[in-house]
């Protein structure tokens, strides 16, 4: 039966997003997956103003403003209120940007998913912290210029490599990882649906570009979502219970070829671009290796 995306609208036009907010798409993009019966927790990060002030409102579900480090706290919480009142049937989704959990809400995160509580934490990734600056976070890509990594003379851009969260989250034992991104909708609403199978926690990093922060137009966001994964940059993946799926670039680009379009990474060289590409390629081997076998361990650093 072919699939089809639903067509319930639970988010509302009029948010405050810059204009071709990839985060935005990955709000609508979840709840349309997730339905009607659905809590959403939000710490510090774009999505805190996004809906904007009160008594405005984005989300046709209940939204829980949360603190920075509190997602996975507060996520455990409302899963077991919910639980209490009879409503095991409701979704609990902690909705946090990058910062807010390869960073400050690491600990939270991690404490959440080893307690094994029936949640979502949906990871949208614009790899920096977008509300506050653009400054550098754990998940911005190696090369990338932020306002804390800036440039200039001493080409002082990000020289470590971008924190995957989603393979911590594998290494912890949660029996379902997956990443997505907002240029294939059906692909992310897809894996919503069968994360809602699969009872304890879930975790979904989805790459959702952010054009204030990357430097390219914001009319460009779906196309360079997809670069992203044609290029390797970001693979898409889904782990179940010990076997990992990857899904295969269907028309393969360059680094090079991702990172043009992108101010932040203008000032890299030819060797920064081989270094990238390398890397790449090093991590959709060792991506494929996994699939074969059946299983994922994490390569020794």
């Amino acid at each position: 039966m072919p699939f089809s995306i639903p067509e319930e609208e639970l988010m509302e036009p009029g948010h405050t997003a810059c204009h071709g907010c990839g985060a935005t798409l990955a709000m609508r993009y979840v709840l349309k997956g997730m339905g009607e019966k659905t809590v959403v927790s939000v710490p510090a990060a774009c999505w805190a103003v996004i809906p904007g002030a009160m008594p405005n409102r984005t989300l046709k579900v209940p939204m829980v403003y949360t603190p920075f480090a509190a997602t996975g706290a507060v996520i455990s919480g409302l899963r077991g209120s919910l639980d209490i009142q009879g409503k095991s049937d409701y979704n609990v989704v902690g909705f946090a940007g990058d910062g807010g959990t390869a960073d400050i809400g690491l600990q939270s995160l991690s404490g959440a998913m080893e307690r094994g509580h029936n949640v979502f934490y949906i990871m949208y990734d614009n790899e920096a912290y977008m509300n506050t600056g653009v400054q550098r976070s754990g998940s911005t890509p190696f090369g990338a210029e932020t306002t804390t990594t800036p440039v200039g003379k001493e080409r002082n851009f990000k020289k470590q490599q971008k924190k995957i969260v989603a393979d911590l989250m594998i290494a912890q034992g949660v029996p379902y990882v997956a990443t997505a991104t907002i240029a294939y909708p059906e692909d992310l609403i897809r894996k919503i649906g069968n994360a809602k199978k699969i009872s304890g926690p879930k975790f979904i990093q989805i790459l959702a570009p952010c054009p204030t922060g990357w430097y390219y137009p914001p009319e460009k966001s779906v196309e360079v979502s997809r670069q992203a994964v044609q290029s390797g940059i970001f693979p898409l993946f889904e782990y179940i219970n010990g076997s990992i799926k990857v899904t295969k670039p269907s028309k393969p680009i360059s680094v090079r070829e991702y990172v043009s379009g992108q101010k932040r990474f203008a000032h890299l060289d030819d060797n920064d671009i081989e270094k990238i590409q390398n890397t790449v390629n090093k991590r959709m081997r060792y991506l494929l290796s996994m699939e074969k076998e059946g299983i994922f361990v994490l390569p020794a650093q």
